[in-house]
């Protein structure tokens, strides 16, 4: 985000997709007394940006950064909306987890619903791109840490499904600071200068709703997860090194 603008990575007639920043929201939160500053709602200051009216068809946590798509029209959004309520949307996201996860695997265990903590069927997918075992103690049992960089593919759209679904396997997500680990995650912060959620939302597949092409849309690495991979050596295993060198020279 530069100057108050969104990068856009791609816009059309029916919808506009852009690369949202960590920290946030996609539009007001509903209660009045949780109301949160115009500048950091990408509604409005989209918006204005793009001189047009815009639809949110799907949101990403306020921490989580990556691809987030608003319709551009009623009809174009009545479609995008019955896409994910009908899972036909694919998303992608990666994540820095603490421990090392299998090479890949399906977590399928239920989540309660935010609005009635009714526990309901949700599945994420999962593969390990990379491990690492790093030489610092946190806590008194263990004299290194060990970490995973996982690729999710979240079947299902609950609240924090990544998140908590991570957490309920015991390798939490580094940085956040709602299902986490408060002592990784200060170790992150403080002394690797690597502060913050390390979820992003990587790409995302729909139907054009009136065309019917298929959309693929993608949000590219950024400096700070290129920083972060070089600090700690995890990396995607499509990522090619001279990234990492681009990014240490610079």
């Amino acid at each position: 985000m530069v100057a108050g603008k969104f990068e856009v990575l791609r816009q059309e007639a029916e919808f506009v997709a852009i690369n949202k920043p960590p920290g946030f929201h996609v539009h007001q939160p509903e209660y009045p007394r949780r109301r949160v500053p115009r500048e950091i709602t990408c509604l409005p200051v989209l918006r204005e940006q793009l001189q047009a009216w815009l639809y949110p068809v799907h949101r990403i946590d306020v921490a989580t950064e990556g691809v987030l798509v608003f319709a551009l029209s009623k009809e174009a959004a009545s479609g995008l909306c019955r896409q994910f309520q009908d899972g036909n949307v694919k998303k992608t996201y990666f994540a820095l987890v603490r421990g090392w996860m299998p090479d890949e695997g399906i977590i399928d265990i239920p989540l309660e619903l935010d609005s009635t903590n009714v526990p309901v069927e949700s599945v994420t997918r999962y593969r390990t791109h990379s491990r690492v075992e790093l030489p610092f103690a946190i806590g008194k049992r263990h004299a290194t840490s060990r970490y995973s960089l996982v690729e999710a593919f979240p079947e299902t759209g609950r609240y924090h499904q990544v998140r908590r679904h991570m957490a309920r396997l015991s390798h939490p997500l580094v940085g956040d600071t709602m299902h986490g680990d408060s002592h990784h995650n200060k170790y992150f912060r403080a002394e690797l200068g690597l502060g913050g959620l390390w979820l992003k939302a990587k790409s995302i597949e729909f139907q054009n709703p009136v065309s019917g092409k298929q959309v693929k849309i993608e949000s590219p690495w950024n400096t700070r997860w290129l920083n972060m991979f070089m600090r700690t050596g995890l990396r995607p295993t499509d990522l090619a090194v001279s990234q990492l060198t681009e990014v240490q020279t610079s």
